[in-house]
């Protein structure tokens, strides 16, 4: 069962029910794995767990299957956003893939005056967050939201989220730098179910956005130590951090 191949579907999973894949699943799994007549796919939707399925017909851009049963049934994901500034298009995709492998639920695209670039491309992204769900035995694909300014993203924002800003430090004179608290503390501290993680751009914040942060009452400034990290480093760095600490230990 386990060698089965695995793939996110945006189908109703009803054991007893057939289910049609088209496109991109249809070519990979038809001339890909060339699978035939009675092969198993694992399939999943984010709604109703992971089910076995059975290859009952086979057509030049369309594959049926036959769902038989729910293999794994659904359970709540921890509830935890990424919110990054865009890099360079394969930094970007490194981390959208190594954040959905880390469990992130969503990933918030925040344009800042220092980005590498001011655009991306959200149906790209998308398809790597599932490829990387399906790898990685996920139950769900992480949502990923349109790109938005740093005072637009944080708008309206929910009180209850606390928002972890990762910072270098602040340079209070020159070469002198004060760091913000442990990471590790401030979410032991903090405890919340639901959270978010901010990372900045590389070229860092500006005064304007430094000084928009600090008047923030749901921002909690964060310390990842005392090297200076590469953007997706530090974003993976503290997604494995705060799922170590609260994230899985609440996984249903």
């Amino acid at each position: 069962m386990s060698a089965a191949p695995r793939l996110f579907v945006d189908l109703d999973l009803s054991p007893g029910a057939r289910i049609v894949l088209r496109d991109e699943a249809a070519h990979y799994l038809g001339r890909v794995l060339r699978l035939g007549h009675g092969d198993r796919v694992r399939v999943f939707n984010g709604r109703e767990g992971e089910a076995l399925s059975s290859v009952v017909a086979l057509g030049r851009d369309r594959v049926e299957l036959d769902i038989e049963a729910i293999i794994r049934p659904q359970t709540s994901a921890p509830d935890l956003w990424l919110l990054f500034a865009p890099l360079k298009k394969t930094r970007t995709d490194f981390l959208i893939e190594k954040a959905s492998e880390l469990g992130v639920s969503e990933l918030r695209p925040v344009l800042t005056a220092r980005c590498e670039a001011q655009s991306v491309r959200n149906d790209r992204l998308f398809r790597i967050a599932v490829e990387a769900s399906e790898q990685c035995e996920r139950l769900d694909v992480p949502t990923i939201r349109e790109p938005l300014s740093l005072s637009a993203a944080l708008s309206g924002w929910d009180l209850t989220r606390p928002l972890f800003v990762c910072e270098e430090g602040e340079e209070t004179s020159p070469g002198v730098r004060v760091r913000a608290r442990p990471m590790a503390e401030v979410v032991r501290e903090v405890g919340s179910p639901a959270a978010a993680i901010l990372i900045g751009p590389e070229g860092g914040w500006t005064p304007h956005e430094r000084n928009y942060l600090t008047q923030l009452s749901f921002v909690r400034p964060v310390s990842l130590g005392p090297r200076v990290l590469r953007a997706e480093t530090a974003a993976l760095a503290a997604l494995a951090l705060w799922q170590g600490l609260i994230g899985w230990e609440r996984t249903g």
